[in-house]
């Protein structure tokens, strides 16, 4: 059969497979016959109840002929059996020659979907297993349908993550440029502030949102007048001033979205100019007023920009932006931090090597 053919519906009932279970074989043989001659090509049968779960678990089985009173395992049993495996629709069909009511209510309060009385009638059985195979058929394909359409739902949502982070990183990367910086800088600074807020004890979602909120750190450069921005000597007081600014424009760019991710995004852009001592901006916050996030990038931050070429400064060797990392533990930085930052700094090196900029 080509991959692009459709079996008709009464194929797709003949190629369904049947589970006989039946501890009398002569009972076996009769169904064994009547269903290969209406065309049945895919009928597995036992005479062993002690066999009916496994037989039926092994592959995807579409209809159980089930007799009730067997040696070892009963019909009850090998219904419970079966509906602790297949809970959305056990498809099973009683075979039985009892006929008292609680036998039956018994049977059907287990899965039973239906009962034919023993000695059964040809015409009669395969009637029932038709509609009964009518309904598994179309039950198994709402199901897969189902499945298809999550699936499709998850690979939608993933994708339209993706973008949605895609557009985050490249918004980062628009800052950068503007202040001669390369979108590798937010790349670097953004993997060590997640290996910080790991090293500290964040969870793996928590570090992931660092990682994926602190390349907007800066995005608000983007309100800061190309004279001062890209100013090649140092900046005057007044210039300082509204350079300052960007921490606050930044925040305003990013706050009104109920999302945790631009939360932080907006927490970080305001406060990773903070300093543990209280001599940062915009609002002078000390120690632990300052967000646990605003602190990782204001490290992480600093010194990617010590260790990076700029066309106003040389990169600082990794030892010496290492030794102003410790000596402005408890002025600039965190103490606890900085500790985990120098615990952390073989992770710190092999990001930055990665990363590096070409030809560096």
């Amino acid at each position: 059969m080509m991959a692009n053919d459709v079996l008709s519906p009464d194929q797709e009932l003949l190629n369904a497979r049947v589970l006989v279970v039946d501890d009398q074989a002569v009972n076996v043989k009769l169904l064994e016959k009547i269903l290969d001659a209406a065309g049945y090509r895919n009928v597995v049968t036992t005479t062993d109840s002690r066999e009916a779960a496994s037989l039926f678990q092994e592959s995807p089985t579409d209809l159980v002929l089930l007799d009730l009173n067997m040696p070892h395992k009963d019909g009850f049993e090998v219904l419970t059996e079966i509906k602790a495996m297949e809970k959305d629709y056990p498809p099973v069909i009683v075979l039985t020659a009892l006929k008292d009511v609680d036998s039956r209510v018994k049977a059907l309060e287990n899965g039973a979907r239906d009962f034919i009385s023993k000695p059964f009638d040809r015409v009669e059985l395969l009637s029932r297993m038709h509609n009964m195979l009518e309904v598994r058929l179309l039950h198994k394909a709402a199901r897969n349908q189902n499945i298809i359409l999550e699936e499709r739902v998850r690979e939608r949502t993933q994708e339209l993550e993706e973008t949605r982070m895609e557009i985050i990183r490249r918004l980062g990367r628009a800052a950068e440029y503007r202040d001669n910086e390369t979108g590798l800088h937010i790349i670097r600074m953004s993997k060590f502030s997640q290996v910080l807020a790991l090293a500290a004890g964040m969870d793996e979602e928590d570090a992931e949102m660092i990682l994926n909120a602190s390349p907007m750190h800066d995005i608000g450069k983007i309100g800061i007048p190309d004279a001062i921005l890209l100013k090649p000597g140092k900046l005057d007081a007044s210039e300082w001033t509204t350079m300052k600014k960007h921490s606050t424009i930044g925040a305003k760019i990013l706050s009104g979205h109920p999302s945790a991710l631009m939360q932080m995004a907006r927490e970080i852009a305001l406060t990773h100019h903070e300093k543990w001592d209280g001599s940062g901006y915009p609002m002078g916050l000390r120690g632990e007023k300052i967000p646990f996030s605003g602190r990782i990038v204001a490290l992480a931050d600093v010194f990617d920009a010590l260790t990076s070429e700029r066309p106003y400064k040389n990169a600082w060797p990794v030892d010496e932006a290492v030794t102003y990392i410790k000596e402005n533990s408890g002025k600039h930085f965190e103490p606890c931090l900085v500790e985990l930052f120098i615990a952390s700094l073989d992770k710190i090196i092999a990001i930055r090597d990665k990363y590096a900029e070409p030809g560096e």
